[in-house]
């Protein structure tokens, strides 16, 4: 058993209820529509979004019907998100398949993500529950907030870790959060409980973030080029603790150009190793372990074992992953 299976394990009956509720509620009889929803659930990922659902939700009561209501609509929230992601950023690959434009069209893709947005909002209206609902309209206004911020950071001539860390709080980590924060509510859990679960969310999307930065340095078995990043004008944490902390205006200029997107793949890999010599990558590192550190001094381990011992290892797994 691997560690994702061992994290699943308490929850396995309760995220195969969810995928079945899943599929039928993205159902659709219009052809176009169903020929891209399938495509897209040919990768459905490693569905950490529901999985922490789940989890969040047992660790203060049970999984019910408004959990899994709960854990749908943040995943098609996501996945709608990514869809229209991939169509500003001109990406061809997700999850190591072509993405939804590039197998259709742009138009359909974003169709197909407004469609998934629109059955988000009707789970969450299903709950009943107006704080559910508020929240995950929260979530999708921070997730189009943060791909404007990047979009503006693009364009800009400084460099700031700081903006690096609100794009990737309003784009990856909200959404974590949200799921840890709805779990235990859904369940029935206190103001209290939710936020402490909340905030172990946020590090670990976080965590995970940072991960997939540093995959763009080494390794094509996460779906996507080396350097992809850069590629749509990304610099991500590693290029820009270097370029922060460097005297070599050649290099600045470098990362402004690549920013533009006028650079050409040897001078992206130029910034790359400058990135890696620099002690951009350790810098990435040593962040993750800071926020796997402080998620799991999170973790209530007076709760139910298994579920305790599932959360500390999900913390673990986002920040030591190898895809």
């Amino acid at each position: 058993m691997d560690v994702l299976d061992k994290i699943k394990a308490p929850v396995a009956t309760e995220l195969t209820q969810f995928n079945e509720a899943f599929r039928q509620t993205l159902f659709s009889q219009n052809p176009l529509l169903e020929k891209a929803i399938a495509h897209l659930l040919e990768a459905p990922g490693k569905q950490l979004r529901p999985l922490l659902t789940l989890l969040a939700a047992r660790m203060v009561g049970s999984v019910n019907s408004n959990v899994l209501l709960v854990a749908q609509a943040l995943e098609m929230l996501h996945t709608a998100s990514l869809v229209h992601d991939d169509v500003v950023d001109e990406s061809d690959r997700r999850r190591g398949l072509p993405s939804l434009p590039a197998f259709m069209t742009n138009q359909v893709a974003v169709l197909c993500g407004d469609f998934i947005l629109s059955k988000a909002l009707e789970c969450a209206a299903q709950t009943g529950d107006v704080r559910i609902f508020r929240c995950i309209s929260q979530v999708g206004q921070a997730l189009a907030d943060g791909e404007l911020l990047q979009l503006s950071d693009m364009d800009s001539d400084t460099f700031s870790e700081a903006s690096y860390f609100d794009v990737i709080a309003k784009k990856t980590a909200s959404l974590f959060s949200a799921c840890a924060r709805l779990g235990a509510l859904a369940a029935g859990g206190s103001e209290a409980e939710a936020e402490k679960l909340a905030q172990f969310g946020k590090l670990i999307g976080i965590s995970f973030q940072l991960r997939d930065d540093v995959f763009d340095y080494g390794t094509t078995e996460v779906g996507k080029p080396v350097g992809n990043d850069m590629r749509e004008g990304k610099l991500t944490l590693p290029a820009l603790y270097a370029v922060i902390h460097t005297d070599d205006v050649s290099m600045k200029q470098l990362a402004l150009k690549i920013r533009r997107r006028k650079a050409t793949d040897a001078e992206i890999q130029k910034l790359q190793n400058f990135a890696r010599s620099e002690g951009g990558l350790d810098y990435a590192q040593w962040h993750m372990k800071d926020m796997q550190g402080m998620a799991d001094g999170l973790i209530d381990d007076s709760r139910d074992p298994e579920i305790t011992r599932s959360l500390h290892l999900l913390a673990a797994f986002v920040a030591e992953r190898k895809l």
